[in-house]
């Protein structure tokens, strides 16, 4: 079965890995290299495991746009959003024998490297969801 493994942030996540003032202390250029390193690691793992499907970071949510309805009429409004809000910032498919599978896989993601003043712990998540192949998977 195939799961999706999706990763979040925010636009002051963007910003502080690229060095910009948020109020948060920013990211070194040795700190995004660590990440990248840990991510490409990660991902030639699940390649040579054979669970790999696809994996894509997504822009910054300064490139998003949301289309809602209102009053019956689709509504365009431009990203970022509200700093608090956060957006999928990337995904990873992975094709495996089980949900405790997928979510072992996911879980290693928790030793992506950060600066210790990130408190990276504190908000760090992702969530692990099974990919519907037809209508059935669809069922709660």
């Amino acid at each position: 079965m195939k799961y999706m493994i999706l990763l979040y942030g925010s636009q002051q996540d963007y910003d502080v890995l690229a060095g910009k003032d948020t109020g948060k202390p920013a990211w070194s250029a040795e700190d995004v290299a660590a990440m990248y390193a840990f991510m490409e690691s990660w991902n030639k793992d699940l390649v040579e495991s054979g669970e790999f499907v696809d994996a894509r970071g997504l822009t910054p949510p300064v490139h998003a746009r949301r289309i809602q309805l209102q009053n019956g009429v689709p509504v365009v409004t431009d990203g970022p959003y509200p700093e608090t809000q956060e957006v999928l910032a990337g995904y990873t498919i992975v094709e495996c024998g089980s949900l405790d599978r997928a979510t072992e896989i996911a879980a290693r993601l928790a030793n992506t490297p950060h600066p210790e003043v990130a408190a990276h712990d504190q908000e760090w998540y992702v969530d692990v969801r099974p990919i519907a192949e037809g209508f059935s998977d669809l069922e709660a």
